[in-house]
C-alpha cells in the first residue's frame, strides 16, 4: 500500500483485510504460547474478521477461549515487529519439522516450483505465510478483539481429512466499534431464524435424517403453503403453465446441459441403477428444456412459460449449511421462458415487475440489482463460447439499461451458461444474499438442440430466460422469519386468531367462534387450558399469534368479542361480523 494516510483506515478493505491476517496470527501465537502441543493449519482474514485452524488434543471451551483473549492482548502490547524472510523449498520444509508443524510441512510441499516461500517471525513465533501483515502487533488495538466461536473444520475443506478446530475473531482499531459489532451479533441471535423457527415450531431438523434436511411441521408448512400458492396464483394470472417434473434424472441428462461438467461437485453421488446412472436433480431446467422438445413449436406458440415449484438437491458442505436458508434440499420457485429474441425485452421487463410486485407485497425495500457476468479469464467454470457470451451480455445490459432499472456489474458471478440479474436483498442483520434471479440463456437451448419453425417456414433457436422471484421458498421464508423476528403479517401467519376462555364456563363460547373463523378461511386455535388468562396472553404474545381474543362472561351475554392485537393491545369489545371484517381487510390487503 502507498504512503496515502487513508489507506490506513477501516474503510479501506485492503487495510481492514491485512488487520484481521495479522490478527490472525497473534491468535495463533497465543495458542503456541499458552498450549505448545497444539499444530497450526492455515489462519486467512474473512469477510468478517478472521480465523485459524488448529489440531489440539482438547477442546477449545470458552474459558481457554478467554485465556486466549487475555494472551493477544499481552501480545498487541509487546509491539512485537512482524518480519518477512523467504527459504528454499528443503529449508522451508525442514524448518517447519523441527518446529513439529505436519499441515505446514504439506502446504509447503504442495507448493508449485518457482514459488516464493515466504515467512513472517513476530517475537519468538514464526508463521508460513504470503502476507500481507502489518508491521508491528502494536498496531492492533488489543481491547478490540473478541473471540467470537470455535466449529469443527476439515483439514483443506476434504470429509476424508483430519477434524481441526476452527477459532472465529474479529478486531477494530477502536473499542466502542467492537461493542457496536458485537451488539449487532446479539441483534442476529435474536433473529436467527433457527433458533425462531425452534421456538414458533415451524421446522426442526434430525441428525437421524440428515444434516441439511430441513422438516417443515405443520405451523410452518402453512406459511411455506401460504407462499407456494401466493406465488402460483401470480404466475398463472401471467399465463405459466406450471408442471411436475422427478426429483431425480440421468447422468446422461446432466451431461447434455452441461452441468455435470460445471456442477458436478455441488451434486449427490450418482446412483447406479440397471446399469443407468442417476443423480438428485441440482436444478429443474434440463427436465424443463426436455418438456419443451416434447413437440414441434411454431413461432406463435412463444413465449411459453413453464413453472414449478421444484424440489432439488445440492450436495452443500455441512460448514456453510445454515437452517432452511440454505440446505442440501430445497425447493425453488423456478420457471423457464421460451422467447423468441425479439420478445426478450418483453419478457424480461414482466419478470422484474413480478419481483417489485412481489416486494412490495411483503415489504421489502432494501435490495440492489447486480448484473452478474462471467469471468473471460476462466475457461473451466463457463461455457466456452465468447460470441455467444458478449451477445448475452450485451443484450442483458441494454434490456436493463432500456428498463430503467439501476445496477451494478460483477464478473465471475454468472451461471455457467449464462449472464443474469440477481436482486441482492440486505436483511436486518448479516451480509447481504440473492432472493430473486432472472438468467439470459442462449447456451443450453442449442445443446439440446430445441427449435421453433418461425414465420418464414426456417427453423430457429429459442432463447430461454430462467427465473425464480421467491428464489427457493426455504430461503424466502427464513428471510420473512428474521425480517419480522417471527411476528408475521395476519395474511401470512400459521395462526392468525387464539381464542382465549377466561373461564370454563367459556371454553364452549370460545370453541364456536373458533368454528365460525376457520368457515369464514381463518385459522384458529382456543386455548382451553386450565391457567389463568394473564398467562394466556403472555403465551400467545411469545407465539406471535396477531390477534388474540379474550372471552368472558360479558361477551357471552352480549354475543360480543373482545380482540387484542399483537402490537395495538385491546381493541376494545365488537360483533364478531366487526371483527371479522377487520381480520378480512388485514389479509385481503396483506397488511403488514
Amino acid at each position: 500500500m502507498s504512503g496515502d494516510k487513508d489507506l490506513y483506515t477501516f474503510e479501506n478493505p485492503e487495510y481492514r483485510s491485512t488487520y484481521w491476517h495479522t490478527c490472525s496470527h497473534v491468535l495463533a501465537q497465543a495458542v503456541k504460547r499458552l498450549y505448545p502441543e497444539v499444530k497450526l493449519a492455515i489462519g486467512p482474514s474473512i469477510e468478517n474478521g478472521f480465523y485459524y485452524d488448529l489440531d489440539s488434543p482438547f477442546p477449545f471451551t470458552p474459558e481457554i477461549m478467554e485465556k486466549i483473549e487475555g494472551e493477544m492482548r499481552k501480545i498487541c502490547k509487546e509491539k512485537l515487529k512482524l518480519e518477512r524472510f523467504e527459504l528454499p523449498r528443503a529449508e522451508a520444509v525442514k524448518f517447519m519439522e523441527e518446529r513439529q508443524e505436519p499441515y505446514k510441512v504439506e502446504l509447503i510441499q504442495d507448493l508449485p516450483e518457482g514459488v516464493p516461500i515466504s515467512f513472517y517471525r513476530q517475537g519468538e513465533f514464526t508463521d508460513l505465510c504470503a502476507g500481507p501483515h502489518l508491521d508491528s502487533t502494536g498496531r492492533i488495538k488489543g481491547n478490540g478483539i473478541k473471540l467470537t466461536a470455535c466449529n469443527a473444520a476439515y483439514w483443506r475443506g476434504d470429509s476424508s481429512k483430519a477434524t481441526l478446530q476452527r477459532i472465529y475473531g474479529i478486531a477494530f482499531p477502536k473499542k466502542d466499534e467492537l461493542d457496536a459489532y458485537l451488539q449487532k451479533l446479539e441483534e442476529a441471535k435474536r433473529r436467527d431464524h433457527r433458533k425462531l423457527g425452534k421456538e414458533l415450531g415451524l421446522f426442526m431438523t434430525d441428525e437421524l435424517v440428515g444434516r441439511g434436511l430441513p422438516m417443515f411441521l405443520p405451523k410452518g408448512y402453512t406459511v411455506w403453503r401460504i407462499l407456494e400458492n401466493y406465488i402460483r396464483d401470480k404466475e398463472l394470472k401471467m399465463g405459466y403453465q406450471h408442471v411436475l417434473t422427478p426429483c431425480v434424472g440421468t447422468v446422461n441428462l446432466y451431461r447434455t446441459s452441461g452441468h455435470w461438467d460445471h456442477y458436478k461437485d455441488n451434486m449427490f453421488p450418482a446412483m447406479e441403477v440397471e446399469d443407468e446412472a442417476y443423480v438428485l436433480r441440482p436444478m429443474n431446467c434440463p427436465h424443463h428444456m426436455r418438456i419443451y422438445a416434447n413437440r414441434a413449436h411454431s413461432y406463435r406458440d412463444l413465449p411459453i412459460r413453464i413453472g414449478e415449484i421444484a424440489h432439488d438437491f445440492r450436495f452443500e458442505a455441512s460448514g456453510v449449511l445454515k437452517g432452511i436458508e440454505r440446505g442440501r434440499h430445497f425447493c425453488q420457485n423456478d420457471a423457464h421462458l421460451f422467447v423468441r429474441p425479439e420478445q426478450i425485452k418483453e419478457e424480461f421487463s414482466k419478470v422484474c415487475d413480478l419481483i417489485f410486485e412481489t416486494y412490495r407485497d411483503f415489504g421489502i425495500t432494501d435490495y440492489r440489482c447486480v448484473l452478474s457476468l462471467r469471468d473471460p479469464a476462466d475457461k473451466v467454470k463457463y461455457h466456452d463460447d465468447d460470441a455467444m457470451w458478449n451477445q448475452a451480455e450485451s443484450a442483458l445490459r441494454e434490456v436493463l439499461t432500456d428498463l430503467g432499472i439501476q445496477f451494478t456489474e460483477e464478473i465471475g458471478e454468472a451461471a455457467f451458461y449464462g449472464p443474469k440479474l440477481d436482486v441482492n436483498v440486505r436483511p436486518a442483520v448479516g451480509a447481504e444474499y440473492t432472493l430473486s434471479t432472472c438468467q439470459l440463456d442462449f447456451c443450453l437451448p442449442m445443446k439440446f438442440q430445441l427449435t421453433y419453425v418461425d414465420a418464414d417456414g426456417s427453423e430457429k433457436t429459442p432463447v430461454v430466460l430462467h427465473r425464480a422471484i421467491l428464489g427457493s421458498l426455504d430461503r424466502f421464508m427464513a428471510y420473512l422469519i428474521e425480517e419480522t423476528m417471527g411476528a408475521f403479517p395476519t395474511w401470512l401467519a400459521p395462526v392468525q386468531v387464539k381464542l382465549l376462555p377466561v373461564t370454563d364456563r367459556a371454553n364452549a363460547y370460545a370453541e364456536g367462534l373458533r368454528e365460525k373463523l376457520e368457515s369464514l378461511g381463518f385459522r384458529a386455535e382456543t386455548d382451553d387450558r386450565n391457567e389463568k388468562i394473564g398467562r394466556k396472553i403472555r403465551d400467545a404474545q411469545m407465539e406471535k399469534v396477531p390477534y388474540m381474543v379474550v372471552v368472558g362472561d360479558r361477551d357471552m351475554e352480549n354475543a360480543t368479542v373482545s380482540p387484542r392485537h399483537r402490537s395495538q393491545g385491546d381493541l376494545g369489545a365488537m360483533d364478531f361480523a366487526a371483527f371479522a371484517a377487520l381480520l378480512r381487510k388485514d389479509v385481503e390487503e396483506k397488511s403488514l
